[in-house]
């Protein structure tokens, strides 16, 4: 009789353990840090390169547990700025990017990227990017989606993440100077693909 209650004892530990699921990893939610955060930009054109910054808005990133779940972060498409000109030419350079030619900063005022998924990539160094980002980007109102890898640093109080990512302007109806819309513009095409460099910081 007793070795029939330890084994029914037993059963009821057995079952008690798989009838309770694991614990979920609790999602946590951080504020972008604006200032302490980069955004930083460099095109090329046949007969030379500009480059410059700009800064974000507001935006927030969720973790689960220690790992990257989702973020989405606005751009402030009026804080356009060229940091390799100065005087009248810097200034004509900064009118031209926010006009309809460009980005037509005066209609979207942001810009937006939203992380749709983030895996993490196994075996990698210290310093090394240790994800794949799957995000939307919206820029003059139209959203496509973006693949890069990036560098994602979580802890208690704040997030860090660093990526470096190619943009093609052609995907966001703007034309000007782009050999994908004209032909024959020579030495005065401008590269419709420009880099970006972004240091995001959220903290709790």
């Amino acid at each position: 009789m007793k070795k029939y209650m330890l084994l029914m004892a037993i059963a009821g530990l057995g079952l008690s353990a798989i009838a309770t699921p694991p614990a979920k990893k609790a999602d946590a939610s951080y504020t972008v840090d604006a200032a302490a955060s980069t955004f930083k930009w460099h095109a090329t054109k046949v007969t030379g390169e500009h480059s410059g910054v700009a800064k974000f808005a507001k935006g927030s990133v969720v973790t689960s547990g220690n790992t990257l779940k989702s973020a989405e972060i606005m751009v402030d498409m009026n804080t356009i700025d060229a940091t390799d000109l100065t005087g009248e030419y810097h200034d004509k350079l900064v009118g031209h990017l926010k006009s309809e030619d460009f980005f037509s900063v005066a209609k979207f005022g942001t810009a937006t990227i939203k992380v749709k998924s983030a895996t993490a990539i196994k075996g990698t160094a210290k310093d090394a990017n240790n994800y794949t980002i799957v995000a939307d980007l919206t820029i003059k109102g139209i959203t496509k989606e973006v693949s890069f890898p990036a560098l994602v640093v979580v802890n208690a109080k704040e997030v860090i993440v660093n990526a470096d990512l190619m943009v093609n302007r052609a995907n966001y109806d703007i034309k000007y100077g782009s050999s994908s819309f004209f032909e024959g513009l020579g030495d005065k095409a401008i590269s419709d693909d420009f880099n970006v460099k972004v240091r995001v910081v959220a903290k709790k």
